[in-house]
């Protein structure tokens, strides 16, 4: 009954901060970029400061959201556009693997720094509400497209 009513909070919390289009993933190959390693660790250094200046817990970081990160920022890379395109997949596959509470996700496009993209998520109000949010674990991807424009998604999660 426990797991049932952790998969409802799930749902429910996968629906309330769902995808802005539910587009799914169709067959098409999605090619991979580089990760921008130096990038990942300060927007991880920086929400997590954030988050000790409030009295929060820091944030685990957590190797299967990072894969899922990475999955969804190829993915935006390719569309050539920001998206929460098939967030319900990703939270379900995180759930696959680890029992969590909640899933939630930010994503950025085209801020050339971390402090910069920490920035426009801590602007906006439903943004900073989940760097904020009450998670345990977290994951950040950022990889740059052919033409230099940088992608972000930051993966959140509470077991």
């Amino acid at each position: 009954m426990k797991m049932r009513a952790q998969h409802a909070v799930l749902v429910l919390f996968v629906f309330i901060l769902g995808s802005c289009s539910t587009e799914p993933i169709d067959d098409t190959i999605i090619s991979t970029a580089a990760n921008v390693v130096s990038l990942e660790q300060e927007v991880l250094d920086i929400v997590n400061s954030h988050r000790v200046d409030l009295g929060a817990n820091t944030l685990v970081f957590s190797a299967v959201a990072y894969e899922y990160a990475n999955q969804h920022t190829d993915y935006m890379i390719n569309k050539g556009s920001l998206s929460h395109d098939n967030f319900s997949s990703r939270a379900s596959n995180i759930a696959s693997k680890v029992e969590v509470q909640m899933v939630a996700e930010n994503v950025a496009k085209d801020y050339s720094t971390a402090q910069e993209a920490f920035v426009g998520w801590y602007e906006s109000t439903s943004h900073k509400k989940t760097m904020e949010g009450d998670f345990t674990h977290t994951a950040v991807s950022v990889k740059e497209d052919e033409n230099g424009n940088f992608y972000y998604t930051q993966l959140f999660y509470k077991e």
